[in-house]
């Protein structure tokens, strides 16, 4: 019969240490900046205060991940640590991926920007046929008719928009699309 710390080795992952530093980090960050964040007020009883509950959410931020933190200094080493956070780190593309379509729909529009980045994830994520492409692109048009056909979700149009000839086409491309 296994005991609990052989389980514990089999199913940990080597990048703890990492993660347990990070979210340390985090906490005081968090912290450092809860004065400024949340006021303390005078003569207001100790629960109403606003800065209350955010600082005993954020003081036993701090000390549960100081703990894990020391329980990652002090356990074994096993390899492969590197290669796991490096593993995390390729996961920030998407991010960035998600950055540049937020930057890009100002400047092409909804639609556009929404087609365009539905179909290039796509050939990025290895689906590269016409099907694909098809379903990538009808995906990006659904979505932009329900979040702004629909649900009447406020998107500026974008500034491609403008060198559309006047008229109602216009006015309905730039508020449904």
């Amino acid at each position: 019969m296994k005991t609990f710390q052989d389980l514990f080795r089999r199913y940990r992952r080597p990048g703890d240490f990492f993660i347990a530093l990070l979210s340390f980090l985090f906490a005081i960050f968090l912290l450092l900046n809860l004065p400024t964040q949340a006021p303390w007020l005078p003569r207001v009883q100790t629960f109403a205060q606003p800065a209350f509950w955010p600082g005993v959410a954020v003081i036993a931020m701090v000390i549960f991940s100081f703990l894990h933190l020391l329980g990652a200094i002090v356990s074994e080493r096993i390899p492969g640590r590197l290669a796991e956070v490096l593993e995390w780190f390729r996961a920030l593309e998407f991010a960035l991926w998600f950055m540049a379509y937020v930057w890009i729909v100002p400047v092409l529009g909804y639609l556009p920007a929404t087609i365009a980045f539905t179909t290039l994830l796509s050939l990025r994520l290895g689906y590269r046929g016409w099907r694909w492409m098809l379903a990538a692109a009808l995906f990006g048009t659904v979505v932009v008719l329900v979040f702004k056909g629909f649900l009447h979700v406020r998107i500026p149009a974008g500034d491609i928009y403008q060198y559309l000839p006047a008229g109602p086409a216009r006015t309905f491309i730039m508020t449904y699309l």
